[in-house]
């Protein structure tokens, strides 16, 4: 049920290295023309790592893998295009509509593809107050599903980070950190939260990866790559305007899917633009390191036995 690109259909067959990449950022996260600007900047990244990019996306209700550069103007542009995720994934193909892929759905995609590794910004987890909301990502239960390796920039500071650590960790998700002992709180390169794993090369997580799936365990591996120095903003210096925002919010009674895109652009606003800056760097530093990750786990591939993969 999916259509998959010949530049990317070539790449998988030869083994010389796929990144999967999402699309919302385009269509629902940054705003024009840096949504564009972005989404060939990660491209440009993969295939300057030696990769090749699939960014994915719902094109008259057929999933594609590798967006051509006509189609992903077209989801920049449309107005109608849906924030797909694993519960209107159906629905959206169904109805031959047209969707944006979130972690999660670009998650699935990938799998069914046969994709080994997906890049993205930061991704979803225990919003604040999910004692009282129950807002809980379905990133988090993905991740927990499917056998790739997650490159983001930890999860979005905007979230209850030590509650989406303790989840990711009940759910059996080995959460890594790339070069770091800490988790990365996206826009800052540091949230004080200590990690139990750490990597400092594309090859320990290929070889962590194949390992842990070569052992029976579907779930990803989350590499979490702090945000370029040049571009980061202060964990300390953030959470004022997190919570700012936070508090505009409830008094406006935003909630569910409205709510992060409303604290993005506030947030956004309220660092006259650097936190826009950040995000865009740390997209385009997360798919460079994906990229190497992916032509590792290429090569590692070719030579170990398929029982082992």
């Amino acid at each position: 049920m999916i259509s998959i690109a010949p530049e990317v259909a070539s790449a998988l067959e030869g083994k010389t290295g796929v990144v999967a990449l999402e699309s919302t950022v385009i269509a629902h996260g940054l705003p024009s023309p840096h949504n564009l600007e972005t989404a060939a900047g990660c491209e440009s990244a993969v295939r300057a790592a030696g990769a090749v990019p699939a960014t994915i996306g719902l094109i008259d209700g057929c999933p594609v893998v590798g967006l051509n550069s006509d189609q992903i103007r077209a989801i920049a542009g449309r107005s109608d295009v849906a924030k797909v995720n694993l519960a209107n994934l159906a629905q959206i193909i169904a109805a031959g509509g047209w969707g944006a892929t979130t972690v999660a759905a670009t998650l699935h995609l990938t799998q069914t593809a046969r994709i080994r590794v997906f890049a993205t910004g930061g991704i979803g987890g225990v919003h604040r107050g999910a004692g009282e909301s129950f807002d809980i990502s379905s990133d988090l239960t993905a991740l927990a599903s499917y056998p790739v390796v997650t490159v983001c920039a930890g999860a979005k500071s905007i979230l209850d980070l030590p509650k989406t650590l303790e989840a990711l960790e009940t759910l059996g998700v080995p959460v890594v950190g790339y070069q770091t002992s800490e988790l990365p709180a996206f826009y800052s390169r540091s949230s004080g939260l200590k990690l139990d794993l750490r990597a400092d090369h594309p090859v320990e997580i290929v070889r962590l990866a194949l390992t842990h799936w070569g052992m029976g365990f579907r779930s990803s591996i989350l590499l979490v790559v702090p945000v370029p120095e040049e571009d980061e903003i202060p964990y300390a210096e953030i959470s004022d305007t997190i919570d700012e925002s936070l508090k505009m919010a409830t008094d406006r009674s935003i909630s569910g899917k409205a709510l992060t895109p409303f604290l993005l652009a506030q947030i956004a606003e309220r660092t006259a633009g650097r936190s826009l800056r950040a995000n865009i760097a740390l997209l385009k530093n997360n798919a460079r390191v994906a990229g190497e990750i992916a032509r590792v786990m290429a090569d590692e591939e070719k030579i170990r036995p398929t029982s082992e993969v």
